[in-house]
């Protein structure tokens, strides 16, 4: 699996503008969580342009002094009266909601009609990243309860801002969904096991969600961007290690020393010997948000703030985006090994039919899929896919 290295502050990065596609007037976006440096980022770029932000404030987030502070930062620019800044008090709202309580997604979404008039697109953006194997989220009541917080944040808070905003939508036989996810939702990755199944249970939701929703002209896509950019920019929560999961003693991917490594970088974001004991010397449980340079978070969240601002709102969005090289050639190697086990198996999948048909015939003798050139091989000639 390609991994991307962790951006450093370096020279000045010459950033390319953005692209939006064609609209008659300007969008109303309600963004989930509007506090990571990626939602930042799209919302300057967004009021920029002229459109309007529902901006959802997470309350434990916006509590948080070194977390809301980019955000807050960005409302008293917004207050400034700098002539670049001129109208954009007037286009954002920020609306604290939490988003695991139903009732508070219903009210922050009328809240947000109310002040707008209506929403356009629906960007579902709320992650947090659990570190620690299976075992290790088992361990005890505190560690098996980071399990369901994961699907909380994940998955049921944001079902429950589809849930608020889909009726307004299909009244106005408009609207666009986009889930931020991550590759995670085509592989999983040892150590995070529970953030991958959050994923993938948000991403086969939205999967059936898109057909259901399409004959009210309503729109669905996923944008994958490389897990690293919503795990660097969220709350990442270690569990309690067990030593025969240690880099020492265990082969598999060390992503928990990875991500330990990155956060020691800082001193205020370190964690020592002392961290990893509670009061009562037994293994503690350890949050921390990363702390990065401001240009280091551009060369992060840059390339995926870009790719929402050219698909937000899109008459005809892809149904599923990945952002980068990286992630295409990651997903690219991963659906090339589903293909060829299911190629070497197809034979023993076929034998289980009790009643012989034309489409298990045609199984077993082809056509043959390319996954990764996107074409169909038939009687050794190519037709395009």
């Amino acid at each position: 699996m390609a991994e991307r290295k962790i951006p450093e502050a370096g020279p000045k990065i010459q950033i390319p503008a953005a692209s939006f596609p064609t609209h008659n007037s300007p969008r109303i976006w309600f963004l989930t969580s509007a506090l990571s440096p990626l939602a930042v980022r799209l919302t300057k770029l967004l009021l920029a342009h002229g459109d309007y932000v529902a901006a959802g404030l997470p309350p434990a987030e916006i509590e948080d002094e070194d977390r809301s502070a980019e955000f807050k930062e960005l409302i008293n620019e917004c207050k400034s009266g700098r002539k670049d800044r001129e109208g954009w008090k007037d286009r954002i709202r920020g609306i604290r909601c939490d988003g695991r309580v139903m009732g508070q997604c219903g009210a922050a979404v009328a809240e947000a009609v109310e002040v707008f008039g209506r929403i356009d697109i629906l960007l579902c953006c709320t992650s947090e990243a659990v570190v620690g194997t299976v075992e290790e989220l088992s361990t005890s009541s505190a560690t098996q309860n980071l399990v369901r917080d994961q699907f909380e944040i994940i998955f049921f808070s944001q079902v429950n801002y589809i849930k608020a905003t889909l009726p307004i939508l299909r009244k106005r036989h408009n609207g666009h969904i986009i889930i931020l996810t991550g590759i995670t939702g085509h592989i999983g990755t040892p150590g995070m096991p529970m953030y991958s199944a959050a994923t993938w249970a948000i991403e086969g939701y939205c999967d059936s969600l898109a057909y259901e929703i399409a004959p009210f002209n309503i729109k669905l896509t996923i944008v994958q961007p490389n897990k690293e950019i919503t795990v660097l920019t969220n709350k990442i929560t270690f569990a309690p290690q067990l030593p025969q999961y240690e880099s020492t003693n265990n082969p598999a991917p060390g992503l928990r020393d990875i991500l330990k490594n990155v956060l020691n970088i800082n001193p205020d974001t370190r964690i020592s010997p002392s961290d990893q004991k509670d009061k009562n010397g037994k293994e503690a449980i350890i949050s921390r948000y990363l702390r990065l340079p401001s240009e280091a978070k551009d060369r992060l969240v840059l390339e995926t703030v870009h790719a929402l601002t050219a698909i937000g709102g899109h008459e005809n969005p892809p149904a599923r985006h990945i952002v980068g090289y990286e992630g295409v050639a990651s997903v690219k190697e991963k659906l090339k090994t589903v293909s060829e086990e299911l190629e070497d198996f197809v034979e023993v999948s076929c034998a289980v039919d009790i009643f012989k048909s034309d489409v298990g015939r045609a199984a077993l003798s082809g056509p043959k899929v390319d996954m990764v050139g996107g074409s169909n091989v038939i009687g050794g000639g190519v037709q395009p896919g």
